[in-house]
């Protein structure tokens, strides 16, 4: 029965010293037949403080059915003053070897990928980012959900 206590206190202390620093997070569930070229998925947060430094990850879930090594994502960002810019990014979903790369239990797996690490946003006020995939495949297997993670880092 001590023990029992001892570890139910042990994770309780673990899991409150964890620190969420978590400004936004967002997946949208991608269409099961495919991922359409066509397809723009949009992710809207507010920035309050403009002092913090903060970091951007795109997380991408992804099964076996995914024919690919890479994926290759195009991005466009709305600041709260209407200014637009653009973005290409291409990272990894497996090894040279074929083996995932991403954590997960079972046959899916996630790959968080830091996109932009820390920035400043210079305006408070509504972000809008677009995704879409920029593979030469018309409906991509194999991707089950993408999303942002804004990550607001601690002062030291």
């Amino acid at each position: 029965m001590k023990k029992l206590l001892f570890i139910t206190l042990l994770a309780v202390a673990l899991f409150s010293s964890c620190k969420n620093n978590n400004v936004y997070l967002s997946y949208h569930a991608v269409n099961p037949n495919g991922w359409n070229k066509d397809s723009i998925y949009t992710f809207e947060f507010d920035i309050v403080d403009t002092i913090a430094s903060y970091n951007i990850y795109i997380n991408v879930r992804n099964t076996p059915d995914y024919p690919y090594q890479n994926l290759w994502l195009f991005l466009s960002e709305t600041q709260p003053d209407d200014a637009m810019s653009n973005d290409t990014i291409e990272f990894y979903l497996a090894d040279h070897r074929g083996k995932w790369l991403g954590t997960g239990a079972g046959s899916t797996k996630e790959m968080p990928v830091i996109y932009k690490e820390s920035i400043y946003f210079q305006k408070s006020g509504k972000y809008t980012f677009d995704i879409t995939h920029g593979m030469r495949t018309e409906d991509l297997k194999g991707i089950t959900d993408i999303g942002i993670r804004v990550e607001k880092l601690d002062e030291k």
